[in-house]
This record gives structure tokens, C-alpha cells and sequence, in this order.
């Protein structure tokens, strides 16, 4: 069996305001391509296909358009589409039945009492086991090594067998990713490898940007990543996996295949920050290949000048470039950093706690004045809910 695997095109995404259409017509383009030269049997896109549960009308046009071209490509390709968390599921599957005949399986939810809608066949060639995210309550216990037992009765062929999922695995290099700690990316839980068992062949994961192999000693498990950047911070290749399996219980064969981005996201100065003049100094200097995004990284004692944005902007805005933010770093607050926090640690803590840590990692105090601004803020969100939920 021949794959590819994609996951998080995140379309829609906004970057400081600004549309990203034209890059992610370009990505979807490119994977066009790439299917056409590839020829695969299954195409798979293992969630944050949109960046918002309520993407535009057209950012929906695009994406339906994207994937029909790609099926074109390969029509007698199987299609296999999951949510992520940045989707939502229910949605997702409204076309179900439509993308059938083009080849597309699309699964949003999770059939606990049907668990048979989540294996695809792929005639001759193998199984896909297809789990979207959802809250790990409403994950049954055992869920996945339930689906990998039930392709067991039913491979008599002993053809490979592929299962997708979208979340957090421990032991993931996180880079690029805000907010994280060991435990917890995006707002999900890592969960350890052995909660998939042991039935497939190739793992397809989604949800971390970054493409790399979580190491089991079979080189079955993989995150494709994002095809491309969606911060700054993504500061590697962006790609797509080529996967060939010949047979349940062989290791896959894994390629790369870089996705171009033709407005790629640029940090100035490359490494470390800068004072204000001297990171002026380089943007004036900055020779683009290509129009760009740019990011100032900026160590600042107290604050900005006054028209620092505005003057970024116009220097931008000459090279063809689009200013996107100054990232500034200060001394008093070097050393303070806010402690990541678990989903369940999160929730746990109420709000006015989840405030006053985020100010103190910013070494300043809470004081009265701003503790009783901010419990008045807080019960008027908790009074009009409780108008809402009457």
C-alpha cells in the first residue's frame, strides 16, 4: 500500500490579520502535483483541515475545490478525511455521503457503539482505521485496540493496516508550538504510545507542526506536520510523507517531500534579539528573496518608540514585505517565565488564579484595584451565562 500523509492545513488561518489564501491555494496546488507524480492509494488528512469550526464560505469553496483537484489527480485514490481539535466534527461530516463518490471517507466523530464506521477498506491493498480527535472522555476505554482487533477478524489477506489519530504522544518534539509543556500541546493531554496497541502498521498522527517520527524502535509512528508555517516559530521544513508499506507486520518505507511556501515567515534578527536601532538597522538592510512576513525580536528596557510599528510597516512595506508584529523581550522579565499548566490542572483553577500567575510570571503584582477590575469582569461573564443557559 502507498500513502500520503498530511495533517493540519489550518486553512483559513490568519496571520496578524492577514489572509493566507493565496498560500494555502499554492499548498494545495502543490499537493496536487504530488499526487499526480505519486499515484497513491490513499490520501490521508489527519485533522485541523480548517483553522475555525466556522471557516468562510470561501475557505470552504477552496478547500472543496482543492480536494477535488487532488482526487482528479488519482481518481481511483481513496480519500480519507478526520477532524482535529480546530475543526468541528459534526460539521466536518455533513458531506459524507457526497464525498463518497469521489472516493472520500470523512470522519468526524467517534462511533463508540459502531466502531465498524471508523475501518475503511482499501479493496487489495489494506485497512485505514480512521479516528478523529474528541475529548479523551468520550474516548471509550480500549477504543483503539478495540478497532485494531476488529481488523484482525476481518484481514484475511494480512494486508497492511493504518490507523490515524489526532492528538498529543509523549515523548513529541514540540517546537513551534506556544503554551506547552511535557504534558500537554494545544490544549491536549499527552498520552503514551501504548494507548494504540500494537495492530498497525503505520500510525498517521496529526496535530503537532512539526514532521518527525515518535521513536519505537519500528519507525511506524509519525506526525507529518503542518504542510505550512502557521507561526513564526515553525522554523523548519514543511512537508509531506510519502509512505509504502508491502505487507502487515513490514516496516514502512517514509519520504519527505517539502511544500513550498511562497510568502514564507521571516524573524529578523535570525537568532536572539536586538535593541530597537539595532534591529532597524537590519530590517533596512533585509535584501528579500520573495515577499515575506516579517518578525522584529526586540529587547526592550521599557518600551517602544511611539511610531516603531508605523516605521516597521513603511520599511515592510517598500520591500514587498508584510510587518507582522514586534516581539519584544524585557530584562526584569527574563528570568520569569508562567508555568504551563495540564488541561486538567486548567480547569481546576479559577479564573482569577489562571490571572494573577500570568501576571506575576511578568514580574509585576496584582493589586487590589486591578483584582477587583478583573472579579467584576469575571461575574458579569458568569451572570450573563447563567441569562443565557434560562
Amino acid at each position: 500500500m502507498k500513502l500520503i500523509h498530511t495533517s493540519d492545513w489550518h486553512l483559513g488561518h490568519l496571520l496578524y490579520n492577514y489572509d493566507r489564501g493565496e498560500e494555502q491555494s499554492s499548498m494545495l496546488n502543490q499537493l496536487t502535483e504530488i499526487v499526480k507524480k505519486e499515484q497513491p492509494d490513499v490520501f490521508l488528512l489527519c485533522g485541523d483541515v480548517f483553522d475555525t469550526p466556522q471557516p468562510s464560505t470561501s475557505v470552504q469553496k477552496m478547500f472543496i475545490e482543492g480536494m477535488l483537484a487532488i482526487h482528479e489527480a488519482c481518481p481511483g485514490m481513496v480519500m480519507v478525511m478526520t477532524a482535529g481539535n480546530h475543526d468541528s466534527g459534526s460539521k466536518h461530516e455533513v458531506n459524507k455521503e457526497l464525498w463518497q463518490f469521489v472516493g472520500g471517507h470523512v470522519i468526524g466523530n467517534i462511533y463508540k457503539d459502531a466502531i465498524d464506521k471508523h475501518i475503511i477498506e482499501i479493496p487489495g491493498k489494506g485497512y485505514v482505521i480512521a479516528v478523529p480527535y474528541a475529548y479523551e472522555k468520550f474516548i471509550p476505554e480500549n477504543f483503539f485496540k478495540d478497532l485494531t482487533a476488529r481488523v484482525k477478524e476481518v484481514n484475511k489477506d494480512n494486508l497492511p493496516v493504518i490507523m490515524t489519530a489526532h492528538t498529543t504522544v509523549n515523548g513529541v518534539d514540540f517546537t513551534g508550538h506556544e503554551r506547552v509543556n511535557e504534558k500537554t500541546i494545544g490544549n491536549i493531554d499527552s498520552v503514551g504510545i501504548e494507548t494504540f496497541g500494537e495492530g498497525y502498521d503505520y500510525l498517521a498522527l496529526g496535530h503537532i507542526h512539526k514532521p518527525q517520527f515518535i521513536h519505537t524502535g519500528k519507525h511506524n509512528v509519525r506526525y507529518s506536520g503542518s504542510p505550512i508555517a502557521v507561526s513564526f516559530d515553525e522554523s523548519y521544513n514543511h512537508t509531506v510523507s510519502i509512505v509504502e508499506i508491502s505487507g502487515h507486520g513490514e516496516r514502512p518505507e517514509v519520504r519527505e517531500v517539502e511544500i513550498e511556501n511562497i510568502k514564507p515567515l521571516v524573524t529578523l534578527p535570525v537568532d536572539g534579539y536586538g535593541t530597537y536601532e539595532e534591529v532597524m538597522e537590519i530590517l533596512k538592510k533585509f535584501e528579500p528573496v520573495r515577499p515575506s512576513y516579517v518578525r522584529l525580536q526586540v529587547k526592550v528596557e521599557d518600551s517602544l518608540p511611539y511610531n516603531a510599528n508605523y516605521s516597521a510597516s513603511i520599511l515592510c512595506e517598500e520591500k514587498g514585505c508584510s510587518f507582522c508584529l514586534f516581539n519584544t523581550k524585557r530584562k526584569e522579565a527574563e528570568a520569569s517565565e508562567i508555568k504551563t499548566m495540564s488541561v486538567d490542572e486548567f480547569m481546576s483553577c479559577a479564573p482569577i488564579e489562571i490571572f494573577t500567575k500570568y501576571i506575576e510570571s511578568q514580574g509585576m503584582d496584582v493589586s487590589g484595584e486591578m483584582r477587583t477590575m478583573v472579579e467584576s469582569v469575571i461575574a458579569e461573564v458568569n451572570e450573563e451565562k447563567r441569562n443565557n443557559n434560562k
